[in-house]
C-alpha cells in the first residue's frame, strides 16, 4: 500500500477533516472519484470539477491559502470557493494540465 502525502497546508488531521467536510457537505454525487468540486468567479460563482492531484501543486495550494484566508472553512456556496476570477483559475489549471 502506498503512502499518501498531504500538502503541508493540510498536514494535520483536523485540517483535513474540515476540508473533507466542506467538500462532501452537499453529498454531490456527480463528482467522479479522485476529483472535487470548486466554485470560482468574482460575482457569479461557477462550479468546476478538478482532479485531487491538483492539491499537490504549489500554484493550486496558493489558491487554497487565499480561500482559507478569505473564508476560513465557512464557504458561501456550501463547497470549496476559490476567491479568484475565472481567468486566473483557468491560467492555473491550464498550467497543471500541461504537466
Amino acid at each position: 500500500m502506498g503512502i499518501i502525502r498531504l500538502p503541508s497546508k493540510f498536514s494535520s488531521v483536523k485540517q483535513f477533516h474540515r476540508l473533507h467536510s466542506v467538500l462532501t457537505k452537499n453529498h454531490i454525487s456527480d463528482v467522479p472519484k479522485g476529483h472535487f468540486a470548486v466554485y470560482v468567479g468574482e460575482t457569479e460563482k461557477k462550479r468546476y470539477v478538478v482532479p485531487i492531484a491538483y492539491l499537490n501543486h504549489t500554484s493550486f495550494q496558493e489558491l487554497l491559502q487565499k480561500a482559507e484566508e478569505e473564508f476560513g472553512f465557512q464557504h458561501p456556496m456550501g463547497g470549496l470557493t476559490l476567491p479568484c476570477n475565472e481567468n486566473a483559475f483557468f491560467h492555473v489549471t491550464s498550467q497543471l494540465n500541461s504537466l
